[in-house]
């Protein structure tokens, strides 16, 4: 029956912005796009900005480890320290970081208040 994950979406209010930001910052490669839907390619994986035409994006609760409801896009880093930086420089709220024997977590928001993580797998 599934034959695989077409995409992985985040509502966005500002498609340019959003663009910008997952394609510039986060270094996601546009594939296509317009005004209402934007697809962009993570490592083999399609991932959507949906435009709200201006409406808010609901905030879901979150706290330093992440959002608290819906799902969270997990983005592997090899240097979580430099990513962290280079989010701080793009003006990325960052709502925590955490240090486990299973890696490095960068937790962040992008424009929008949507909830991301950067993961730096321990070897």
């Amino acid at each position: 029956m599934i034959l695989g994950v077409q995409d992985i979406y985040y509502n966005v209010t500002d498609m340019a912005l959003a663009v910008d930001f997952y394609h510039r910052v986060l270094g996601m490669r546009w594939i296509d796009g317009d005004a209402w839907w934007t697809s962009l390619d993570c490592g083999g994986v399609r991932i959507g900005l949906h435009s709200t035409e201006g409406a808010p994006v609901p905030r879901v609760p979150r706290e330093a480890h992440g959002a608290h409801a819906g799902a969270t896009l997990t983005l592997r880093v090899a240097d979580a320290a430099a990513a962290r930086a280079q989010l701080e420089a793009a003006g990325a709220v960052i709502l925590g970081e955490l240090d486990a024997a299973w890696g490095h977590m960068v937790v962040f928001e992008d424009p929008d208040g949507n909830v991301l993580k950067l993961m730096q797998p321990k070897p």
